[in-house]
């Protein structure tokens, strides 16, 4: 069987090699006889995995002892409303970093329970940049301040941890967690949907300081709250347990790969491939400033919207797929999660040249 070079933005692709033991392991997990989806949350043998595959992310992000591991539900989207719920009330505020459609939907979500001010943004610059650090208006009194490393549909992605002095600082991380060696320690909440460098969709994953924790109120439903989530190991109710299998998996091959460096230097060099195509080709074209330009989300214009059409047709034809971008934006986009081989980039930029010397 021929496997397409799969450049989808989430759900995108996994690596072959933990699909092909997942494959295996289907029918009989462990040799229990069973699936692991079949089996008790609360048995032996899915604890035991719960454990284990805490320690291998612990391992890979030297996440600190005074930071808990959870493993929920809900989408990287329910987390949007379920910080402030946690961390924060009605007549607080919280500051958020606004770089791009993410950003300003976690903004949306929140604003039911807080005072979610935006403190930075780079709207007026059509998201194809950081926002200059001495231009934030952070307020000290605020509860945590919010951003999103990185911004799938824009490109736009922080090179480096801003700092935000004593306020608790949140990521969602959903697309760049586990792409390149992290800080935590400079973060009170990192939290990151399952769907792009961690495994399957349904899953999220949350690393979170204990003091924060401690704010947690009783009066939120159980179910929403991260501190009853932690003191039952995330196992306060039913946990997608297929899903955190799959991210067992993938922690298993990100350390056999060499860790976080050698995966984040692998990054890297596909992007740089891909953007040296693209400003290089004279036909092809990246509207982000450079110093923003994202490891992982790569949007790319042609010199004609009716040439869109074709190309992707075509790419499809030659094993080529998930290159549309997103609605909101047009043109074409590629995903380069940590899964994507730097031979499929290769193949997409011999395409690209192709194409161009054809159409240009």
């Amino acid at each position: 069987m021929t496997r397409a070079c799969n450049f989808s933005a989430g759900p995108a692709a996994l690596p072959e090699e933990v699909l092909v033991q997942a494959q295996s392991e289907l029918l009989d997990w462990g040799h229990t006889g069973a699936s692991v989806m079949e089996l008790s949350h609360r048995g032996r043998d899915f604890m035991a995995l719960a454990a284990e595959s805490e320690q291998d992310l612990r391992d890979l992000m030297g996440i600190p002892d005074h930071y808990r591991v959870l493993f929920l539900q809900g989408g990287a989207t329910q987390h949007f409303a379920q910080i402030p719920m946690n961390f924060a009330a009605p007549d607080q505020v919280a500051d958020y970093i606004v770089t791009g459609a993410w950003g300003e939907k976690a903004v949306r979500e929140a604003m039911p329970y807080v005072q979610a001010r935006i403190a930075a943004t780079s709207v007026d610059k059509h998201f194809t940049r950081i926002p200059p650090r001495d231009a934030w208006s952070l307020d000290p009194r605020a509860r945590y301040v919010h951003y999103t490393p990185n911004e799938t549909i824009h490109g736009v992605e922080f090179q480096e941890v801003p700092e935000v002095g004593d306020v608790p600082l949140i990521a969602d991380m959903s697309s760049d967690i586990l792409s390149r060696p992290l800080d935590v320690s400079k973060f009170g909440m990192i939290y990151a949907g399952a769907q792009k460098n961690i495994g399957a969709s349904g899953l999220v994953v949350v690393i979170v300081r204990d003091d924060l924790l401690e704010r947690c109120p009783d009066s939120i439903a159980r179910i929403f709250s991260y501190a009853e989530h932690a003191a039952g190991h995330s196992l306060f109710n039913t946990p997608n347990t297929f899903g955190w299998y799959l991210a067992s998996l993938v922690f298993k091959w990100l350390k056999r790969e060499g860790g976080l460096a050698v995966i984040g230097e692998r990054n890297r060099a596909k992007a740089n491939r891909l953007y040296g195509v693209i400003d290089g080709s004279g036909f092809y074209s990246n509207p982000v400033e450079p110093s923003a330009r994202s490891w992982m989300n790569v949007p790319f214009f042609l010199p004609r919207v009716e040439l869109e059409a074709p190309f992707l047709a075509e790419a499809g034809a030659a094993g080529l797929i998930g290159l549309k971008g997103h609605r909101a934006l047009g043109g074409m986009r590629a995903s380069l999660y940590n899964a994507v081989t730097m031979e499929s980039v290769e193949t997409l930029v011999d395409f690209m040249t192709d194409f161009a010397r054809r159409h240009g």
